[in-house]
């Protein structure tokens, strides 16, 4: 089971792939702020990619609890000048976070591998045919509502087998427009319109995702579910992370989207080894 993103591949099994946050935006929920100067960016990636990181995924909108959409040309403002230096500069793959088909046409003709779509509900196929067309990875994530709305009381009968539902037929509709299953990731949209209850079944229920045929991203750092599960602060949930990560690496998930690249890392390699996984 494969994932390849235009030039770059990664074949399994082996130690599951970090990918590294990059947000340059003034409100996202964790490190808001800290990387809008290019340079700035551009050497936090690089000190990703010394740490262990095999992607880094490149964010210009907010999409936390309540954040208002962005404007087409301030997304591009924020992430093209990011993206073009980081292709001339890193040898790993660049993902771009992005529910815009204009900007991910953008990053990608600037050369970007991928691209993370919080928004893989859409009914509008535009994001799709521009995936395609550059051969670019995609990652499609469930999430309910939109960032405006999304934990205003969410409601699942069984949010596991809904989501394994929604996964089914993303693939069959990405396929449709020439989006190869091999290029796919999914991603369950932790905190993306799940209540703690239902945050916690879906991780539970991770296994059963495994008959989609793709690789599983888990996106997990620092997540609210922490603080509203053990009453931890935003700045003390790095055990809890490496603690789920190392959890559900167990039952199978592939690729970790993280804002602490070294600790993860060194978790998942030691976890891997404990399970002779790399021999």
């Amino acid at each position: 089971m494969d994932f390849v993103a235009r030039q770059f591949r990664f074949e399994f099994p082996r130690v599951p792939v970090v990918m590294g946050i990059l947000n340059v935006t003034p409100d996202s929920f964790s490190d808001g702020g800290q990387f809008l100067d290019v340079e700035r960016a551009v050497a936090r990636a690089e000190e990703m990619v010394a740490e262990g990181a095999e992607l880094i995924d490149v964010g210009g909108e907010s999409t936390r609890p309540g954040a208002v959409p962005l404007s087409e040309s301030e997304e591009l403002r924020r992430v093209l000048p990011v993206v073009r230096r980081l292709c001339s500069r890193i040898a790993v793959a660049v993902s771009v976070d992005t529910r815009k088909a204009a900007v991910a046409r953008a990053v990608l003709d600037a050369g970007a591998s991928m691209i993370n779509d919080i928004e893989a509900t859409r009914l509008n196929p535009e994001m799709w045919r521009v995936v395609a067309e550059f051969g670019a990875g995609y990652c499609a994530m469930h999430m309910q509502g939109t960032p405006e709305t999304m934990q205003i009381n969410p409601v699942y009968e069984d949010v596991v087998s809904e989501i394994g539902s929604f996964f089914e037929d993303r693939l069959d509709r990405l396929s449709e427009v020439g989006v190869r299953s091999e290029r796919v990731l999914l991603d369950p949209g932790i905190g993306f319109g799940k209540t703690l209850e239902q945050t916690l079944a879906l991780l539970r229920g991770i296994p059963q995702f495994s008959r989609s045929g793709r690789p599983i991203l888990l996106g997990i750092s620092r997540k609210s579910f922490m603080g509203k599960a053990l009453g931890i602060k935003l700045e003390n949930r790095l055990p809890a992370t490496l603690a789920c990560s190392l959890w559900a690496a167990a039952r199978g998930v592939s690729f970790f989207r993280t804002h602490d690249v070294a600790a993860t890392v060194q978790a998942l390699r030691l976890h891997a080894l404990l399970g002779d996984q790399l021999r």
